[in-house]
């Protein structure tokens, strides 16, 4: 499965609620069970979490996940 990065995250938790969120729509974002770094799954990349989904959704997903992103990181 070809997957594109739709969103980088910094924080586990939401990167967990914004996979359910895209789930709960129809997406079919990735497990996130590799999580990490390689050899180093909870160390995080300065980059973030990468939230990725099948290219054929990453158009409608990226900018689900963008409007979502912004609600949850709202003051």
């Amino acid at each position: 499965m070809d997957l594109v990065t739709i969103a980088q995250v910094e924080d586990t938790t939401l990167a967990i609620v914004l996979n359910a969120a895209l789930r709960a729509h129809g997406f079919h974002p990735a497990d996130g069970s590799d999580r990490g770094l390689p050899g180093l799954p909870g160390v995080i990349g300065p980059k973030g979490i990468a939230i990725a989904v099948p290219r054929e959704e990453a158009e409608d997903a990226g900018i689900l996940a963008a409007d979502l992103l912004k609600e949850m990181l709202a003051p």
